[in-house]
């Protein structure tokens, strides 16, 4: 079994695991709202950002200077007592580093390109360099890898650190990932007709689309026993399409079905699924239609982006984290958000929450579902051995 000893988080929601607790349990992300300056034509949209001071990358790391890596660099400020005593127990040699990103500094690359940046680097936009960053920072010599599958990116950084601390490959593994508002992301979202100009709003009659997010998380893993183990994952490509999901979720199921067996569980047996509903008018049908087929409507669930926006690389591990959270403090399942909206009566009953209520139950689910049919769910729960 492998477990989490430590989590590290901020997004919209929170600067850190404490505020993102209060944020949740009040409904209030600060750092959603409306904003300018990303889309063509001067277009207005909503975006979730970071709102915290960020930490400056040392001078010996100029090389990998980015917002990305500066979001990586403050969760990974979270959790640092825990790294240094995995270090110190185990050796810098046997500490993994892997993580994921869709954009990575995508973004200074753009501002170079706009004149609105010096001292540019490519290392900067690479997508190895956050690990790569992450294992020079902390002088790791264990394996250290970015992963990039598009919005399962985090999620399956995860189940690769279980693989390795599993394989014997290293005893410890930093899992995680981040990702940073960047104008070619969001400029492809609403050239798919697939951004919304105002907040996201998953399974509403209203749902246009997604608002994309900023943020980043990162976990410890362990093999010493510790409050939360992840009981099972599940991953499928169903490579239906290139940004739309398979009409009847068929990769939805089978990473689901995988993360049941593994974990030992019925269906019945969770306390919560942390949806990935991105407000797009497929992603909530089909998702809604997958979590009606397999656990009718007996399980609560509800998707936590309208919070966030969508994290996209980042997106995953984040949620990931919201699902570590409800595991060990006594913060409120977060119900999905009518205030401004109505929910769409025409998707499958699937346990949609509507009103906060306390976890009952000690596992919770939470799926990424990817652009190219990359399917990822994780089960964490609660351990007491």
């Amino acid at each position: 079994m492998i477990y989490i000893s430590a989590v590290g988080m901020l997004s919209a929601l929170g600067n850190d695991m404490a505020t993102t607790a209060i944020n949740l349990a009040g409904n209030f992300a600060p750092g959603m709202r409306p904003d300018s300056g990303w889309l063509l034509h001067g277009k207005p949209c909503w975006t979730g950002k970071v709102e915290a001071d960020l930490p400056e990358i040392p001078e010996p790391f100029a090389a990998h200077r980015s917002r990305n890596n500066q979001l990586l660099l403050a969760a990974l400020q979270q959790i640092q007592p825990q790294v240094d005593e995995a270090i110190a127990t185990f050796g810098r040699d046997r500490i993994a580093v892997v993580l994921g990103t869709s954009t990575s500094g995508l973004n200074e690359a753009d501002n170079r390109i706009a004149g609105q940046a010096e001292n540019y680097h490519y290392y900067q936009q690479e997508l190895g360099d956050p690990a790569r960053f992450m294992a020079n920072c902390l002088a790791l010599a264990g394996p250290a890898y970015t992963l990039s599958t598009a919005c399962s990116s985090s999620a399956r950084a995860l189940i690769s650190g279980q693989r390795l601390l599993e394989a014997g490959l290293a005893d410890v593994a930093i899992v995680g990932g981040a990702d940073t508002l960047s104008r070619m992301p969001v400029n492809g979202f609403d050239s798919l007709e697939s951004l919304s100009p105002t907040q996201c709003a998953p399974f509403s009659k209203q749902r246009d689309g997604i608002t994309i997010g900023e943020g980043a998380a990162l976990m410890v893993l362990t093999k010493t026993p510790q409050a939360v183990a992840i009981l099972g994952v599940g991953e499928s490509s169903d490579a239906y399409h290139m940004s739309a999901p398979h009409p009847q979720g068929e990769g939805a199921i089978r990473a689901i079905r995988m993360a049941l067996e593994q974990a030992n569980l019925a269906p019945g047996a969770l306390g919560y699924i942390n949806l990935h509903g991105t407000a797009t008018r497929l992603n909530d049908r089909i998702e809604a239609d997958v979590v009606s087929q397999i656990f009718g409507d007996t399980v609560p669930c509800s998707s936590t982006k309208h919070l966030t926006g969508h994290t996209l690389g980042a997106a995953g591990i984040c949620e990931a984290a919201i699902s570590w959270l409800l595991l060990t403090q006594p913060v409120p399942l977060p119900p999905q958000d009518f205030t401004l909206t109505v929910q769409d009566d025409t998707l499958a009953e699937c346990g949609l929450l509507r009103q906060a209520r306390p976890l009952s139950g000690s596992a919770i689910m939470s799926n990424s579902f990817a652009f190219g049919g990359n399917n990822t769910c994780l089960i964490l729960g609660k351990h007491n051995g």
